[in-house]
């Protein structure tokens, strides 16, 4: 058990993505790595992914998971966390947290989950996990969370974290772009992000230079005037944020209170003005001096004009909402918060959404 002052040793359980040779992105389980540092905790981290991968005999990726769960309790046994975390882990199964349970009787676990609920598979993961784990967390808020509360677990939202060693510029201060408008993402024929952009873009008349990244070839064909390129990762999409003025921050569904993709925090934290719906409850954080809200094509059309027209409103506007997103979100905030609910303390602060935590 941690003695009174002790820093607390946690163990982070998260796809790291070693095989990518540096190919990285911006993910939630690295900012929160960083928020424990910058907390001044002890950090392990395991990549069940890669560590499954390496250790496959003969390629066998079954056979390399379960020697991973192995490794993963002897790397248990031997760190000896007060708390484990566990991200997106596929590999790694609840047998493994109770053999990990036996040799340290004071650990607590949790797991989080960035991806949208009402996905089945993720629904299916948060179900997996109710019973394995003291707390669970997702990135969106709301009852649908009191779906995974068994009485003896906590059940939270928590926010997309950032860090300012990621999102390390403010596009705020800037006034020369290559491009006015940015997305990211791989919009298909029945996607309500492709339905919105084949709406909005021809009533841009082509005055902003937009450069759209991931869609499909046969949704390029249908809207001209726009630069389509394939999907990026690692600094080639750090060198595009920078070079971006505005932004999209679009889900394949609005409407679920305070979700979102983590792109908002990339999106946000780099100081680029950032347009999302006004569906998901979101003026909760931020006001229209931080980001803007939209309705519909039309509203959305316009504002986009209105800020290409108007500079200096972009830069303010895109400068505070990313002052706003650090200071609120800041991984070394979200992970405090998040190990303060799962081990049942009481908060250190006062958090923002602090009353979407069900037990």
């Amino acid at each position: 058990m941690r003695a009174p002052n002790e820093p607390l040793r946690l163990l982070l359980v998260d796809n790291l993505m070693i095989r990518r040779y540096g190919n990285l992105r911006m993910g939630p389980g690295r900012k929160l790595n960083c928020g424990a540092v910058r907390n001044n905790w002890r950090i392990c981290e395991f990549s069940d992914r890669d560590m499954a991968r390496l250790l496959a005999p003969l390629g066998i990726r079954a056979w390399g998971g379960a020697i991973a769960n192995r490794k993963l309790v002897l790397t248990a046994k031997n760190f000896r966390p007060d708390v484990l975390l566990l991200g997106h882990c596929d590999y790694i199964r609840n047998e493994t947290l109770e053999k990990i349970r036996k040799i340290l009787p004071d650990v607590r676990i949790a797991h989080f989950n960035v991806d949208p609920l009402w996905q089945e598979s993720t629904r299916a993961q948060m179900e997996e996990r109710k019973d394995s784990c003291d707390a669970l967390f997702a990135t969106t808020a709301g009852d649908v969370l009191k779906t995974w509360c068994t009485g003896r677990n906590a059940v939270a939202y928590m926010p997309n974290p950032s860090d300012p060693s990621m999102e390390n510029r403010d596009n705020g201060e800037k006034f020369g772009f290559v491009r006015d408008l940015f997305f990211a993402g791989n919009p298909r024929a029945g996607d309500p992000r492709w339905e919105l952009l084949s709406q909005t873009l021809p009533k841009l008349g082509g005055k902003l230079r937009v450069e759209i990244f991931g869609a499909d070839a046969e949704n390029r064909r249908k809207v001209q005037g726009v630069t389509w390129s394939p999907g990026i990762w690692g600094a080639a999409y750090e060198n595009v944020l920078a070079g971006s003025k505005m932004s999209l921050n679009l889900n394949r569904r609005e409407g679920d209170k305070w979700y979102s993709s983590d792109r908002i925090a990339h999106l946000m934290g780099c100081g680029i003005l950032t347009f999302q719906s006004a569906k998901n409850g979101m003026d909760r954080f931020f006001t229209p001096e931080e980001t803007v809200f939209f309705d519909g094509a039309d509203d959305l059309a316009e504002k986009l004009l209105l800020f290409q027209a108007n500079d200096a409103a972009r830069a303010r506007i895109a400068s505070a909402g990313r002052a706003k997103y650090h200071k609120l979100f800041n991984g070394a905030r979200v992970l405090k918060y998040m190990v303060e609910t799962l081990l049942g303390e009481r908060y250190s602060e006062d958090y923002e959404w602090r009353e979407e935590v069900y037990r």
